[in-house]
């Protein structure tokens, strides 16, 4: 029965359905045009909208005279809620990557199409917590005036239970078959992109199928490509009057070529000094050396890739190019792992990109160590052909060879250390030799070497350790001040100088090295001792306060845990300690040599000489002497030459001839 209450709220749904409708005016040349660029404005189809016609327009004749059509366009108010729906299904797509929720709650969606003589209904099922499609929605939307017939319990059914991204038949309205869709397919001149170019129906006509749009596109011979997740999107939202692409052949991949890929820097000029934590640049760290080890993985050939064939909308087959392989690029000291890919390098050394090609240096060449090369740290033999500036480094697993002058600088060699002309190390320069050292003449420097220290001229104010023997062999031949330590024999033509006014301490008989050692040993354990007598006291101390008080405060507590846990350290430090300093005593104990002192000339007085701790201070000049330990107490007799084979001993790598 109708009363005034159900006219008011029939009136109350019509007012909101007014305000949600919104309305455009336009101008085109033709009626079509403006109806589809209202569309285009009010974001929705064709199909959905209604106009008046507000000035008619006119082709004219022979183009004068033409008239534009002016029209207020609307959209049908059974469409607004479906397009409120679809624009935020939409929304939340669009914000996908701004809130994970928009993925995860997504509303149900609904599209109602006029395919044939039926009207078709496709419901899509919510995401997560998203709302579902309401019937009433639904049902709203198909109250059409042009709809014949429909079966309202099948969209309910369909809106329940969904339609499995298919379209249901839901009812017939009334066609009329010559306002229907019409559509072109387009297909590009290379046969590898068609599209569907569509005109809008007219009120009462058809819209465009999925079925209809594969059928002509088998009619035109499209075997390859059909994109249906791109048909089943212009069915649900069409696209008129401009191209759609539906199909795409196959484009054809050429394969890449192989490529080696480098584990070091290839281009030298990349190489940067380096910086410290606080930000300092040290221009002597030029790091201008890739050192590499045997093994060591130095690049690898990354295999070509085989193309990829392409197809065109007809099945045409297009063909690939196939990656072109390279060969692997093996210069000198590198070779190929068992993968067949990977090049590594055979020795240590410098790796080098050379003609293209990969290279392994084992001696590295320089002209000189300055400001322009910086330090030089090197996995094999580094070669100077002039000379060492102060204040510079040169580290090198192998030998080092200079052909002029080492200032106050650093060298340090696991091999030979070789210096043509003299070291003038300042009191700062220090060489360490993991074999021998050989050079004209040595000046306030410290020098330790693992076997001989070979000298031709002189060695003035200088700290020497040879843990076999110092030998002098030229025309001068002098030892002038300093300390100098040897395993085994000391030979020189002098010994001081006259007056004796640097003091000359030469020590023979023990291993030097082992001794000092020792010494820092022992050291260490007095410092260990001292430390662990204080810590005892503290722990008595703290001990009495919690016997006669019962309890301490948490904070003593937790130092005495932390004397106590100290303490248990020392004990089992100190004990490694001392088994360290029983097998150096050992080793100093039975060592065999017993070690001597030779000058073919002579030796000034003043000097001081100690064979196995017994010392020997010379009160006058002695000449042609030989300084050697016998029954606790170090003797003098005729001078012995040193053994021939040890004057003609050269370094690794060298001849005597």
């Amino acid at each position: 029965m109708v009363n005034l209450n159900y006219i008011r709220e029939d009136l109350k749904k019509q007012l909101e359905a007014d305000k949600a409708l919104h309305c455009v005016e336009v101008r085109a040349d033709t009626l079509d045009e403006a109806l589809a660029d209202a569309a285009v404005q009010l974001g929705t189809k064709v199909s959905n909208l209604e106009y008046e016609i507000l000035e008619k327009g006119s082709n004219g004749f022979l183009g004068l005279a033409k008239k534009i059509w002016t029209v207020r366009v609307y959209q049908n108010p059974a469409t607004v809620e479906h397009v409120v729906h679809t624009d935020v299904a939409n929304t939340a797509i669009e914000e996908d990557n701004f809130e994970q929720t928009a993925v995860l709650n997504k509303d149900g969606i609904f599209y109602i199409h006029n395919f044939g003589s039926d009207v078709y209904l496709k419901v899509i099922p919510p995401v997560g917590n998203g709302a579902p499609v309401q019937a009433n929605d639904v049902l709203l939307a198909l109250g059409r005036p042009d709809i014949k017939s429909l079966d309202e319990a099948a969209v309910r059914q369909f809106v329940e239970e969904g339609t499995d991204g298919q379209y249901k038949s839901v009812g017939i309205f009334d066609h009329n078959a010559a306002a229907d869709a019409t559509f072109v397919i387009e297909i590009s001149p290379d046969e590898m992109e068609a599209s569907i170019v569509a005109t809008s129906p007219y009120p009462q006509g058809a819209e465009i199928s999925a079925e209809t749009i594969r059928a002509a596109l088998q009619s035109q011979g499209v075997v390859a490509g059909v994109a249906d997740d791109k048909i089943t999107a212009f069915v649900d939202n069409p696209v008129y009057n401009v191209p759609y692409v539906i199909a795409e052949g196959i484009r054809p991949v050429d394969g890449r070529d192989a490529y080696i890929a480098y584990n070091f820097e290839t281009d030298r000029t990349k190489l940067r000094v380096k910086e410290a934590a606080n930000g300092q640049v040290n221009f002597k760290e030029l790091n201008l050396i890739q050192n590499v080890v045997k093994g060591q993985p130095l690049a690898q050939k990354m295999p070509a890739e085989r193309g990829k064939n392409g197809k065109t909308l007809f099945g045409k087959f297009l063909e690939s190019k196939n990656g072109k392989d390279i060969p692997l690029p093996l210069g000198k000291n590198v070779s190929v792992d068992i993968d067949g890919s990977t090049i590594i390098a055979d020795t240590n050394g410098q790796v080098l990109l050379v003609g293209n090609k990969i290279n392994v240096e084992p001696i590295m060449e320089v002209d000189g160590v300055s400001i322009k090369t910086g330090n030089i740290k090197f996995l094999g033999t580094v070669i100077v052909k002039g000379n060492v500036d102060d204040g510079f480094e040169i580290k090198a697993s192998g030998n080092i060879e200079v052909y002029g002058t080492v200032g106050s600088c650093k060298l340090e060699a696991d091999g030979d250390i070789i210096v043509s002309l003299g070291i003038m190390g300042r009191d700062t320069g220090v060489i360490l030799a993991g074999k021998s050292l050989w050079a004209k003449f040595i000046q306030n420097t410290t020098v330790e070497a693992k076997e001989f220290v070979i000298v031709t001229d002189s060695i003035v104010n200088s700290n020497v350790i040879a843990n076999r023997k110092i030998l002098l062999q030229g025309k001068r031949a002098q030892i002038i001040g300093g300390h100098l330590f040897a395993t085994e024999e000391i030979f020189a033509k002098a010994i001081g100088s006259t007056g004796g006014g640097s003091e000359t301490i030469l020590e023979v008989g023990y291993d030097p090295i082992a001794k000092r050692n020792l010494d820092q040993l022992v050291e260490k354990q007095t410092a260990l001792v001292k430390e662990l007598d204080e810590i005892e006291v503290n722990i008595q101390t703290l001990e009495n306060n919690k016997k006669i008080r019962r309890s301490i405060s948490q904070e003593k507590e937790d130092s005495l845990q932390k004397l106590i846990t100290r303490k248990n350290e020392i004990l089992d430090e100190n004990e490694k300690v001392t088994d360290s300093i029983h097998e150096l005593q050992t080793h100093l104990r039975e060592l065999k040599v017993i070690g001597r002192v030779s000058a073919s000339g002579t030796v000034y007085s003043g000097v001081k000489i100690f064979i196995r701790d017994v010392k020997d201070e010379i009160r006058t000049d002695v000449k042609n002497v030989t300084f050697y330990y016998e029954n606790g107490f170090v003797r003098r007799g005729k001078y012995e030459a040193p053994n021939l084979e040890d004057m003609k001993r050269v370094p690794d790598g060298y001849s005597t001839n």
